[in-house]
């Protein structure tokens, strides 16, 4: 599909449609969906900026290439004034006292946000069923999760709900339900785009990232919300990715894979199949294909979720009610950070919160964080070392398709292992993108750290290979 920015953009310019109609047949749709995308909807906001976009074009004013364009946020971002209640009954009605960086970055770019999206609570969980607001829906068959975190942005812009959202992504957040949903989503280069007004997960690999239909949609909004934030210390500045610059050509000479992943017994043998396929379709064309040896998943997923887990645990240790969220008042000040805490979490955040106060207490720290840090930066170094042999990694998104609704619940550690093949690339806070090609539940491309350009080019070079 090619962009449907530029493609509304044309048609706000030469009349061919209003911004005003655009967004209320945006809201509309959203409000009669029945995937439980939504958690609130942002109407009279969004509308009052549709009249004034349209009051421009009337003037002969000029307008931005986002001006107008309708897009959705994941609702564990800061919107002033709106609720952002990450999916739980402790923030259900907290409103945002200021604005996350990167959303205000298209803000001032005139795109225009039309609702907070449905998630797993606080983002804990691979398959949006964690949420007070009901588990979102698969865009293709409604019988199965969405994926998670970013379930309801991906079913959103599947279902052209909206024309892009921006999600977030710690151990495959954007990219798993991307997958399973058949779009674009990318987890950029860590530090690359601002976290601050990001209700944190996991602090270290916490990545704000773009969901849509298009790879030029992803280049288009990627560039906007990037850039070094004074408000965010892990930032840095980067570079502006070009049209021109991640057009397919023959500057891309090797690829890798690891083995490890195509040859566990865990995966789908569809899944795998496909993904051979896609690798001899690659060979095919003049590039070099080369195994890569890796940590095995089940390594991967124990190190990432310690690591989460303990990082979670110190980051929502603030929410006890005090200062906001819903407190339920105890016998004792003690008392009452207990039923609060107990009562509005949901079963899954328990969870990590428990599990990352285990890793971090004494006697644990240093058999399991203190381990679970050394084994990410083997990781890390692991990925250097590959990278001076291969010009991008490929992999599948998931070892296996979406489950029914429900199912995940049942098995908490079946819902972990389905993120076996995202959590290695967030632990290496390299650049990742899922494409909707080639598998089932799509492809995973990854590039050296601020090479997000690369992982593009590479998109587009698959578009028309496979």
């Amino acid at each position: 599909m090619e962009s449907q920015i530029k493609s509304i953009h044309h048609k706000l310019v030469n009349k061919e449609i209003s911004c005003l109609a655009l967004v209320k047949e945006k809201l509309n749709l959203l409000k009669s969906n029945t995937h439980n995308t939504v958690n609130s909807l942002l109407e009279d906001y969004a509308l009052a900026l549709a009249s004034k976009v349209d009051e421009k074009i009337t003037n002969g004013e000029a307008i931005g290439l986002l001006e107008g364009i309708p897009f959705g946020i994941k609702d564990v971002y800061m919107v002033e004034g709106t609720y952002t209640t990450a999916s739980s009954d402790l923030l259900k009605n907290y409103k945002s006292a200021y604005t996350a960086t990167a959303i205000q970055k298209l803000l001032d770019a005139g795109a225009i946000p039309i609702v907070k999206e449905n998630c797993d609570s606080f983002g804990h969980g691979s398959s949006s069923e964690n949420t007070i607001f009901g588990a979102v829906k698969n865009a293709k068959n409604p019988e199965l999760v969405a994926g998670g975190s970013s379930g309801g942005s991906a079913v959103n812009v599947a279902k052209d709900f909206t024309v892009f959202s921006i999600g977030g992504d710690t151990g495959g957040s954007i990219r798993q339900p991307a997958g399973y949903n058949g779009i674009y989503g990318l987890k950029p280069t860590y530090g690359r785009i601002s976290r601050y007004g990001l209700m944190a997960y996991a602090s270290s690999t916490d990545c704000v990232g773009p969901i849509a239909k298009s790879i030029e949609d992803i280049r288009i909004v990627l560039n906007v919300i990037s850039g070094k934030d004074t408000k965010d210390q892990t930032t840095y500045a980067s570079q502006n990715i070009t049209e021109e610059s991640i057009s397919p050509n023959n500057s891309i000479k090797s690829v890798g894979y690891f083995k490890n992943f195509v040859e566990s017994e865990a995966i789908d043998p569809k899944i795998k199949s496909d993904f051979l396929s896609a690798v001899v379709k690659i060979k095919a064309k003049g590039i070099k294909v080369r195994e890569l040896d890796f940590f095995k998943s089940d390594t991967l997923v124990s190190t990432y979720y310690t690591l989460a887990m303990a990082e979670t645990a110190s980051n929502l240790s603030r929410l006890d009610g005090t200062n906001y969220g819903n407190r339920i008042e105890g016998e004792n000040l003690k008392d009452s950070y207990s039923i609060t805490r107990s009562e509005n979490f949901s079963e899954e955040t328990k969870r990590r919160i428990v599990g990352g106060n285990q890793v971090l207490s004494q006697g644990f720290s240093d058999e399991i964080y203190l381990k679970g840090l050394a084994l990410r930066d083997q990781i890390s170094q692991n990925f250097e070392n590959d990278f001076n042999e291969v010009d991008v990694i490929i992999s599948p998104v998931t070892p296996s398709t979406p489950p029914k609704i429900g199912d995940s619940l049942k098995d908490p550690l079946a819902m972990y292992l389905s993120d076996a093949y995202t959590v290695g690339f967030s632990l290496g806070q390299l650049p990742t993108l899922t494409v909707p090609q080639g598998t089932e539940t799509g492809l995973q491309i990854t590039a050296a750290k601020d090479n997000d350009e690369l992982v593009l080019k590479f998109a587009n070079f698959l578009k028309d290979t496979i």
